[in-house]
Parts: structure tokens; sequence; C-alpha cells
């Protein structure tokens, strides 16, 4: 009863607020204070029902794209499947595959990917190339840059563009990242002799090419001397150069065959469909100076079908070419647009796209000219010591007149250089 009192004592004090009824419970059962009569009431009070909103409150839910992308994301932890009764069923994926998710979305924050596994930097790439992280126009190159500098020729090792001009004017950069290729087709692209990714050739980079394929190429002299200065001068860029195709490219003459006489390393040539005054004279000039013959039969060496676009970005590669392609469909306005041409008699001109197929006729009819290097046989028939050893005296002689030639040539090929090579050189 005391405290009874002091509670109703309490209320009196505070009667000029309007708190409502008061609710206590004690012993398991809840009792409302009656404020007049200063007691409490045992009775369970009837409740009203609580509204947080009046009757017409409604809410509209609209979710934009970056709320979409968290849901997506959050969906993304679990792997749904259905059990044999046909009940849904999920599971959790796993952290690595979580953290390699995670890495991919952000793949072109990476500072540098050298000295990371490669098996996991397979998972990696293959991981944002689904995602399609390397067609975007800066991140993509950014990223797809860290890779190639870590990994070489694991990220591509054969790249082939055959009649893909537009892929090679919409993703030059990235084209030009690739580093340690050994094998390269740019035929039927219709470069030019000042184009970017031919002077891309002569660097370091592209040091390790074996088979270059330039059919088609709209090349003359000048390109070709351009090409190989840093082989003929530096001794550097394509020096490793086994195959070159050069046919097709009816500006180039006797004096552009020169400049191929510096890649000593060369098994295979084709020329054919090219613009030479005296065939017989760069026939006999190949076979004296670099061991090339003459084949009376096509190689398979410049069978197209050899090269081919392999390593972890060949998918990337043709992300790439679908781009391109569905870049140049017709749109619904131009198709409506020929349409009123036509209605009004009116011829649209389209401009086709130049194929290699002509060219090749052009080619069989002229002639071909494909030339291939003679393996030496080993002669292992014994030999007496006295015939030993003249040819050792000879060989004495000769590598001593060698260095004798050597020394006092050294500076006279220094002033044989031109004008034009002098040019080209302060360009490197």
């Amino acid at each position: 009863q005391s405290w009874s009192r002091g509670m109703s004592y309490c209320f009196h004090s505070e009667s000029h607020l309007d708190t409502g009824p008061i609710y206590v419970r004690e012993n398991g059962k809840l009792h409302v204070v009656n404020q007049g009569a200063g007691g409490i009431q045992h009775v369970t009070p009837k409740t009203r029902p609580f509204r947080l909103f009046s009757r017409g409150f409604s809410v509209e839910l609209c979710m934009n794209r970056e709320d979409d992308r968290a849901r997506r994301q959050r969906t993304d932890h679990f792997i749904f499947t259905y059990t044999k009764e046909g009940n849904l069923r999920y599971s959790a994926k796993s952290l690595f595959s979580l953290v390699l998710g995670y890495i991919s979305d952000n793949v072109d924050h990476i500072d540098s990917l050298i000295g990371f596994p490669e098996q996991i930097a397979e998972k990696l790439f293959s991981a944002a190339e689904a995602r399609q992280k390397f067609t975007e126009p800066v991140t993509g190159l950014r990223a797809l840059q860290k890779f190639t500098e870590a990994y070489g020729n694991l990220v591509l090792c054969s790249l082939c563009l055959r009649n893909r001009y537009l892929v090679i004017s919409e993703k030059l950069e990235e084209i030009k990242s690739f580093r340690e290729l050994t094998c390269l087709d740019l035929s039927c692209c219709k470069l030019g002799d000042e184009h970017e990714l031919l002077e891309h050739l002569t660097k370091e980079a592209l040091s390790s090419v074996k088979q270059l394929l330039l059919k088609d190429n709209s090349l003359s002299d000048a390109g070709l001397r351009r090409m190989t200065a840093p082989v003929r001068v530096l001794k550097k860029g394509l020096e490793n150069l086994l195959v070159l195709d050069l046919s097709c490219n009816p500006k180039i003459t006797d004096v552009g065959i020169g400049y191929l006489l510096s890649f000593k390393k060369l098994n295979c040539l084709d020329i054919s469909g090219t613009g030479l005054k005296d065939v017989n004279a760069v026939i006999k000039r190949l076979q004296t100076q670099i061991g090339l013959v003459h084949s009376k039969v096509p190689l398979k060496e410049f069978d197209h079908s050899n090269c081919k676009t392999e390593g972890w970005a060949e998918q990337t590669v043709l992300q790439w070419e679908q781009a391109a392609m569905e870049a140049i469909k017709p749109q619904d306005n131009l198709r409506s647009r020929t349409a009123a041409l036509r209605f009004y008699g009116k011829t649209h001109r389209i401009e086709e796209v130049v194929k290699c197929k002509l060219v090749e006729t052009e080619t069989k009819a002229s002639g071909n000219l494909q030339f291939y290097k003679e393996k030496v046989p080993n002669c292992h028939l014994p030999l007496k010591k006295e015939v030993v050893g003249s040819h050792e005296l000879k060989n004495n002689k000769k590598r001593a007149l060698a260095e004798q030639e050597k020394e006092r040539t050294s500076k006279q090929k220094h002033l044989c250089l031109t004008v034009e090579d002098w040019d080209l050189l302060n360009t490197y």
C-alpha cells in the first residue's frame, strides 16, 4: 500500500502531463495503474491497435543500378541447385572463388603481378575475361598490361589478325601491349608503310617473332627499309625471323629485296606478286647471300591456317572482333534511307571490302616466288690426319684474314649509311 501511495503521489504531482495509461508487470501478470483512484487494477486492459502510418499512406519501391548491382553481388555468394525431389538448394561458394571474383571486378587496380603464381593468374585472367574487363577502353588496357608484363607469351604466343583491320584500329594499344609473340599474321590489312603497328614490330618487345605474315598490306621499299633498319645497323629488332611473307605487295621492287638480306636466320620467304624487274637476278642474289633456294612447289609454311591466336587472351581477341563487327552492322535508319533511295529511283553506293582472294588469283597468274633454305647434310666420312691438318691451317688463315677485314671495314660500315638511314636511327 505504501508503494501504491508513492506511485499515486508521483502521478498527482505530474497530473498536468497526459501520459496515458501506465502498465506494470508484477509476478508474471500485467496490471494497469488507475490514476483517478490512485491504485492498481488487476484487470487485463483492452489495448488499441498501434498504427505507425495513417490509413492512406503508401510506399513505392524504386531500385537504381547501384542497388541492383549490390543485390547481384550478394546473391553471387551462393550456388543454387536443385535436389532430386525438385527442391531448391543453395550452398555457399568457397572463399577462393569469392576473393577471385572480387579481384577480377577490380583488376585494373592491381599494381603488379610479377612473381605471382601462373596457375592462379590464369584463373584470375579467365574470371576478368568472363566479366569482359579487357574490352573496356581505359581500364581494360591497364589491366591487360599488368598481365603481359608479368607473363609474356603465356597471355598470347600467337596472334592472327588476318583481314581484321577494324580490330587493329580499335584496339591498337592493346595489341601493342602483347610481348614475346612468336607468330604474327597481319595479312590483308592494308596497313601501308607509315602505320604505327609496323613501327612497333622493330621494338624489343617483339624481337621473339619468328613467323611474320605481311601479305597484301600496300608495302613498298620504304616500308621494308624502315622495318629492317634496326637489324641492318643495330643488330636488333626482327633478328630471329624465320618465316616472312611479303606477297601481294606490288610496290616492293628489287631495291626492297636488298633490305631483306640482313635477315640471316631466314628460312622461308614469299615475294610472290611483288613488282620485281629482274626476277632471275633476285633469285640468284637470295641464293648466294642468304642461301635461299627457289621452290617450284608452294610451301606449307605459308599456309595461313598454321598461324592461329593462342594463349590466355584468345577469347579476349574474339570479344574485340565481335564488338567491331557489331559496330558496323547496318542500323534501322540506314535501312529506311536505302529503301527511300530505291523508291525514288536512286542508287546507293556500297563500298565493298577488298578480299584477298582477288589478289591471290593475280599472284597465281604472275608466278610463285617462294624460297626455302636447304638443309646441308653432315659428312661423317673418316678423314686422314694430313687432310684434317691442312683444313685447319686454311681455316686459321681465313679467320685471321676475316678479323683483319672486320677491323679495316668497321669504320667504313658507319660511313656507308645514307642520310635516310641516319634519320631512321634517330627515330629509334
